[in-house]
């Protein structure tokens, strides 16, 4: 099981960088995602897996699993819902403003391949 849990947060980071990296804005969004994922899933692993332990001791429970990694997990989503939609609108944004998602690393937006201003 940890080995299971270890791997699919290895590919999630490691696709989620891969995206990250890219000159578009959808993959990075997508990449984003990924790697939030990943860390749900590393925070929730922390926790120890344990199958039918409650998360509360009680009387006459000899083991119990931490509900702290449950709490960061469920924290963790909530913000990572929120990061997700303000990078939507920022790219939406940018998209519509530029009517292309890519990113220029040329930093010379005014003029076009000819030399001419953009926009004529």
């Amino acid at each position: 099981m940890e080995m299971l849990m270890a791997s699919a947060i290895g590919v999630l980071t490691a696709a989620g960088i891969y995206l990250v990296l890219r000159l578009r804005s959808f993959p990075v969004i997508l990449g984003l995602s990924l790697l939030t994922y990943a860390v749900n899933l590393f925070l929730f692993a922390s926790g120890r897996l344990a199958v039918n332990q409650p998360p509360i001791l009680r009387d006459g429970v000899h083991g119990y699993t931490d509900p702290l990694p449950q709490a960061l997990v469920l924290t963790a989503i909530v913000i990572s819902f929120g990061m997700s939609a303000v990078v939507v609108m920022l790219a939406l944004g940018a998209y519509l403003s530029a009517r292309d998602d890519g990113i220029d690393m040329d930093g010379d937006d005014d003029l076009a391949a000819d030399g001419t201003e953009r926009g004529q």
